[in-house]
């Protein structure tokens, strides 16, 4: 277990493209209901999305999924580290208790070696009809659960701004 970001070459990159203008895509990531609607994985529920949306503000998002074992609560607490409107959104993200303390990776089930701390970076750019959108997670490899719960939940990110017509 690592204590900070992972300084490998992990990483999750996803590039999107959205027939949204690029304040909307925006909106998805920083505004609480929306980013409650999409995030996660096919299956899960956000119940809590506490976002202050500042550099140094705070996150904390709790899911709730179906495991092998019944229901399960998994909180994510984190900070924002850069925060410019419409063009790019970077926070840390953990996994936390309700109140925002860290965990350790291991005592949610994740592998030995996963990083405390990974680093989300969302880059937006306005193009011709909609929004480009690269999402980047570092620290994550690209096989990894966490992969494939990104591409889950940004098909859902797809399907909740397809709904809202814009």
């Amino acid at each position: 277990m690592s204590d900070g970001i992972n300084s490998s070459t992990d990483a999750v990159v996803i590039e999107r493209s959205f027939d949204a203008p690029v304040e909307f895509i925006w909106q998805m990531w920083t505004v609480p209901e929306h980013f409650q609607a999409w995030y996660g994985p096919s299956g899960a529920e956000v119940t809590v999305a506490k976002i202050d949306l500042r550099v140094g503000g705070t996150r904390l998002i709790c899911m709730l999924f179906q495991s092998p074992n019944g229901p399960m609560q998994m909180w994510f607490t984190g900070e924002h580290h850069e925060v410019i409107e419409n063009k790019r959104l970077v926070y840390t993200e953990a996994i936390g208790d309700e109140n925002g303390r860290i965990s350790s990776p291991t005592e949610m089930g994740m592998p030995e070696g996963h990083p405390v701390i990974t680093e989300v970076r969302v880059d937006l750019e306005s193009i011709e009809g909609g929004t480009k959108m690269i999402m980047t997670h570092l620290g994550i490899p690209p096989e990894s659960p966490g992969a494939a719960g990104w591409t889950m939940a940004l098909d859902k990110l797809a399907t909740y701004v397809a709904s809202r017509g814009n």
